[in-house]
């Protein structure tokens, strides 16, 4: 028999959201921890608020906030403050009743900045590693490095040079680059300085980049740091030595890791060696002067280190890494830092049900 809708649906009835949520569903493992997390965080959530005036968002929602838009794959403060209106999903995952207000976006964006001023984004990073470390999903033995491009929010147009000065006339006038020669040395982004103009390898065209560095613990290819930088300075071998010295900081003392021929050089591979870490490099043959030691585990490095463009595919698709939301390098290095999180807490989340 053909259903009928009801003329006059029923506006006011009570609902239970938590039963609405089906048990097996993945937000549910996230949401327990993350909220153990954040509950250890205290101590500094007290110290970055002032103990009088007007309430502001709890940093609590805030930051499970950009877990859900780096899982759901929202692009902005104000999709995910629209979603909030009519998600019963959304308004479970950060403890708010349903005839709770949204957050206004203008209010979500500012709130952000004590965030980022207090670098929440990489203790928030380093709570989630320990943790994984707390449930046995990370050793102290084997590890990999890598670095990927991440595409900067600013139009090639934007890079002018210099010494330029502006003039009068349409912002966003027709540009002609042809037989002009640019270089980072005399051009800089007018949309953001910290940009740089990159190419990915010969052949390939040059774009306003930052760099990522990425490093993977090989056991279950949890990210373990990432950091952004500056595209020109700081190269990818030295940004790997200053995360193993922040992961020293933390408590993991790291044995071996493995990395490209972009890391095969005599500065990377000393550093290492000072640090007691085993550098497992591929090697450029031309280099022989720098001798890698290569065994069993040398060869299981280089097989597993490829491992590291799951995180960077997943960070540039689901993410909305590829191409960032942010101007400068701390904005862009802490939305990279949540999107890391969400990508080690689904990460940890199935890896915890797994059988055996």
């Amino acid at each position: 028999m053909r259903g009928k809708a009801p003329t006059q649906p029923t506006f006011v009835f009570a609902i239970d959201i938590e039963a609405k949520i089906k048990p097996s569903h993945p937000l549910r493992k996230i949401k327990a921890m993350a909220d153990g997390i954040l509950s250890s965080m205290d101590d500094l959530f007290d110290q970055m608020y002032s103990s009088w005036g007007r309430a502001s968002i709890p940093p609590e929602r805030l930051l499970k906030a950009k877990l859900l838009q780096a899982l759901y794959s929202i692009r902005s403060a104000r999709q995910i403050c629209d979603r909030l209106e009519t998600d019963l999903l959304f308004r479970w995952f950060l403890d708010m009743n349903p005839d709770e207000p949204a957050f206004d976006a203008s209010t979500f964006s500012q709130n952000q900045e004590r965030l980022l001023t207090h670098d929440v984004a990489k203790e928030f990073l380093n709570r989630i590693v320990l943790m994984a470390k707390g449930k046995g999903l990370i050793s102290d033995d084997h590890f990999s490095a890598d670095g990927t491009l991440i595409e900067a929010w600013a139009a090639m147009k934007s890079f002018r040079p210099k010494d330029e000065k502006p003039g009068p006339g349409p912002g966003n006038s027709w540009t002609d680059f042809k037989g002009e020669k640019r270089s980072n040395e005399t051009h800089a982004s007018t949309s953001d300085p910290q940009a740089k103009l990159l190419r990915k390898g010969d052949g390939r065209e040059s774009k306003l980049v930052f760099l990522g560095h990425t490093l993977m613990e090989n056991r279950n290819g949890l990210c373990v740091s990432f950091k952004i930088t500056e595209a020109v300075g700081v190269g990818e071998p030295a940004g790997a030595i200053s995360q193993l010295d922040e992961l020293a900081k933390i408590g993991i003392e790291v044995k071996t890791l493995g990395a490209d021929k972009g890391y095969h050089n005599e500065d990377f591979i000393s550093e290492c060696r000072v640090r007691g870490v085993a550098p497992h490099v591929a090697l450029i043959s031309n280099r022989r002067q720098m001798r890698v030691r290569r065994g069993t585990g040398y060869h299981i490095s280089q097989v597993i280190r490829k491992r590291i463009e799951e995180i960077h595919g997943w960070l540039k698709t689901v993410g909305r890494v590829r191409k960032t939301l942010f101007r400068g390098v701390q904005r862009v290095d802490a939305d990279a830092k949540y999107n890391v999180c969400a990508l080690n807490l689904l990460r940890i989340a199935k890896l915890l049900e797994a059988p055996g």
